[in-house]
């Protein structure tokens, strides 16, 4: 176990996403989604091959004893990201960022439903604390008559919760898969079925990109491949109850660079929601690792008698 490189790999992939999202606000003001869910799911597969090529886990990658369960994997997650990128183009980057930060929250109840996972009432309560601070920060945007401009937080805050759901239910799949399939299947054949989706809305319009807007594109793909890999490598280093704290960096990276790429200044509600809805998650983290420590020293047993 190595914890600091596991906690750097992590704070690495939560820049990286952060980045990520930036850019996905910058193009999705003017891109079609499907446009930008191609770059984004085309151009992570690159570093994605080259990392796994070189580890010599490239096969193991292609073989998969799953198929249509990497399928049906492979739609919630179109569906996340269809929903986080619309969420991108219509509120700011902080914003949307926090909403994100209920979907562990809805692993709780997903797996409770259909992974058949014993949940407990501690869990159980920081399912509805989290939801509690989603209405905290969304209130501001609540009153839809106020304006237009209200109107489209709104739809974007729907549609951030919509992909928090479908990133939920896509967890919930990794966890059964990973039963039986490879890690580098199950991050290949995701950014393959994502690619074919947003490939299939060629046919609805896509725009000629300039090379700046172009670079963007590709740069979506990278960070976002590479920061999927630094994610996974970050779990195979430490325990989950330790790297996973270290998602909410990412709160960080979004409120710095949407201050520094489009002046965005968050309504006090969001930094208060947020951190209803990042105690909650932490709790939950804290939770489940007394769990763990507990069931260790069960399987240990009593100290022999001296």
């Amino acid at each position: 176990m190595n914890v600091v490189k596991a906690v750097l790999l992590k704070v690495l992939a939560a820049l990286l996403f952060a980045i990520m999202s930036v850019l996905v606000r910058w193009v999705g003001e003017r891109y079609p989604v499907g446009q930008v869910v191609f770059y984004r799911s085309a151009f992570a597969i690159l570093p994605v091959v080259v990392i796994y090529a070189w580890r010599r886990e490239l096969m193991a990658a292609v073989r998969i004893g799953r198929p249509l369960q990497h399928f049906w994997r492979g739609i919630s997650a179109v569906c996340a990201m269809f929903c986080n990128f619309s969420s991108l183009a219509r509120l700011p980057v902080v914003d949307a960022t926090a909403i994100s930060f209920v979907s562990p929250l809805m692993t709780v109840a997903l797996s409770a439903l259909f992974l058949k996972e014993r949940v407990r009432i501690y869990r159980w309560s920081a399912v509805i604390v989290g939801f509690v601070g989603v209405l905290v920060m969304l209130s501001p945007h609540l009153d839809v008559s106020r304006s237009t401009t209200n109107t489209v937080a709104v739809a974007g805050a729907l549609f951030g919760l919509a992909g928090a759901f479908f990133a939920a239910c896509s967890t919930v799949q990794t966890r059964a898969l990973a039963r039986s399939e490879t890690t580098s299947s199950i991050v290949l054949y995701f950014s393959l079925i994502c690619t074919i989706a947003g490939l299939c809305t060629l046919p609805f319009g896509w725009l000629t990109p300039t090379w700046p807007e172009f670079a963007a594109l590709v740069a979506i793909g990278i960070c976002g491949g590479l920061a999927h890999i630094f994610l996974t490598e970050s779990y195979r280093l430490a325990e989950a109850s330790l790297v996973a704290p270290f998602d909410y960096t990412s709160m960080l990276w979004a409120l710095v660079l949407g201050y520094l790429v489009f002046s965005e200044l968050p309504d006090a509600m969001v930094f208060v929601g947020a951190a209803i809805i990042a105690a909650a998650g932490l709790f939950v983290i804290w939770r489940e690792r007394q769990l763990g420590l507990e069931r260790a020293r069960v399987a240990e047993g009593p100290p022999a008698a001296t």
